[in-house]
């Protein structure tokens, strides 16, 4: 599909877009009119209806105009600084028969990507990035690093990201705008339908694309090179996404960030128990629809696997001997992916931030609201822990998870149960006396310092069941330090997860 014919392709459904959207400012304008000259009820819904929908979509493509593009993710890479990896990519630019972009930036994202800043719908270039994921630089091999930049190279190539931007632009206006018309169900059916051919249109051209620059990714890298990086990068996404959620997702718990976010992912990843589970979760079947971006992976490796295989000398060093000083890269890297308040925040080991982290989100609220509710309960002039535990001593447990559904917690059958377990946990942790500690395989463990895991669920239930097993209970905090009179310190639950 050549570029003139994509530019119109664009326009065209870009056009339609507008045009939809100024027949119903059309209509409104009409139905206001016919009211002032001929008042009729009907005339007076119409009208209604019309207007407030006309507005909707006049103040949504008035903030979609107006929205400018922030800052670039990343960070830039000179020619000076990272000469090896320059030098790949021009000679990757000359074979794919392109010009090498103007601007080189690695971001923190399994994922490799060009973009073009362009002006006359495309017509003409003005800047051009390539972004490379630092992750993929320590997954990868220069082979499949090679490959990889040559499929983004081909998109410039194949003149694919001319009309990046104002596709973009169409989609963000369409899908805003059918999300602003929620109660005006007539029109915002229509504009869905029309929002469903955009996108059905313009997806299945990227897919097209994705084929043809995985057809340069092959002539400049080889079948089994190319085939390797997409598998590769497909586990590796899997992995990022396990990563961010298991372990990046504490960021701010206790006022506290990683101090090297790839030394964690890269520990993780190299744990055998994490890997079999990455290995699992990358083999399950993607599903697939009309409205991917991107064919399915096997239907790329099918089609690569259907090309011939060019002359190739095989480079099989990691991709991270590509840059001059990886270790100080990723710093760099590391340092763009937070927000200037985040970056404030004290840098601490992973070990540590797990610590904080799982205490922030698992214990610290059980231990301040099981102190307040059974404050509560016996009428205390301050939220004494031993308040709660002296309401389950009076047969008192149906208020006390009165007071915690009072205070946000959800009702279930071991509610008092599960909070209790998770304070005492929490008393544990400020005495000293256990700590979460880190693992790679999975979720954090509670251990004790002789490294006996904490597990007092069963026991919680039974102190929540009825008094009988209170006065047990005090003892055996008594023998751990704590005080009859402890009050849970409020600053431990103000910090979490950002």
């Amino acid at each position: 599909m050549t570029t003139a014919f994509r530019a119109v392709l664009a326009c065209a459904l870009l056009a339609g877009f507008y045009l939809l959207a100024g027949l119903v400012v059309a209509a409104a304008v009409f139905f206001d009119v016919l009211l002032v000259v001929d008042f009729h009820l009907n005339g007076l819904r119409a009208a209604i209806a019309f207007t407030l929908a006309a507005g909707v979509l006049v103040r949504v493509l008035v903030v979609v105009g107006r929205r400018e593009d922030g800052g670039q993710p990343g960070v830039a890479v000179t020619r000076e600084e990272e000469p090896a990896l320059w030098q790949t990519v021009d000679d990757l630019a000359r074979r794919v028969g392109t010009a090498p972009p103007d601007e080189i930036r690695l971001v923190p994202e399994v994922n490799a990507a060009v973009s073009e800043d362009t002006r006359f719908l495309g017509l003409r270039s003005t800047r051009r990035r390539m972004f490379i994921g630092l992750p993929l630089l320590r997954t990868l091999t220069i082979d499949e690093t090679r490959a990889v930049l040559g499929h983004e190279l081909g998109h410039y190539s194949g003149a694919h990201t001319r009309l990046g931007a104002p596709v973009y632009r169409g989609r963000v206006a369409l899908l805003a705008t059918v999300a602003a018309l929620d109660r005006h169900p007539v029109i915002r059916r229509l504009f869905a339908l029309y929002a469903r051919l955009y996108l059905r249109l313009s997806q299945a051209v990227s897919r097209r694309q994705e084929l043809e620059a995985d057809r340069l990714a092959v002539a400049v890298g080889g079948r089994q090179a190319m085939a390797g990086a997409l598998h590769k990068i497909h586990g590796t996404a899997t992995a990022w996404d396990l990563f961010t959620a298991d372990y990046l997702s504490m960021t701010g718990a206790g006022g506290c960030r990683p101090a090297m976010v790839f030394s964690g992912f890269q520990a993780m990843v190299s744990d055998p128990v994490r890997q079999a589970d990455i290995a699992r979760l990358a083999e399950r079947p993607a599903e697939t629809s009309p409205y991917d971006s991107h064919p399915s992976l096997a239907e790329r490796l099918a089609a690569i696997e259907s090309l011939p295989e060019p002359e190739h000398v095989p480079d099989p060093r990691p991709a991270e001997t590509l840059l001059r000083d990886a270790t100080a890269a990723a710093q760099a890297v590391e340092r763009s992916m937070w927000r200037p308040e985040v970056l404030n925040l004290r840098p601490v080991s992973w070990d540590e931030l797990v610590a904080q982290g799982t205490y922030s989100t698992r214990n610290a609220e059980a231990l301040h609201d099981l102190a307040e509710a059974g404050r509560r309960v016996v009428g205390a002039d301050r939220p004494y822990l031993d308040a709660a535990f002296e309401a389950i001593a009076r047969g008192r447990q149906a208020e006390l998870e009165e007071r915690l559904r009072e205070l946000g917690w959800q009702s279930s059958e071991r509610l008092l149960a599960a909070v209790l377990g998770q304070a005492l946990e929490a008393v544990l942790i400020q005495h000293g006396q256990a700590r979460w500690t880190l693992s790679w395989s999975g979720p954090a463990r509670l251990l004790f310092e002789d490294g006996e895991e904490v597990t007092l669920a069963e026991y919680a239930a039974q102190v929540a069941a009825g008094p009988p097993a209170v006065a047990g209970l005090r003892q055996w905090l008594g023998d751990q330090g704590v005080r009859h009179d402890y009050v849970p310190d409020p600053q431990r639950v103000r910090h979490a997860p950002v």
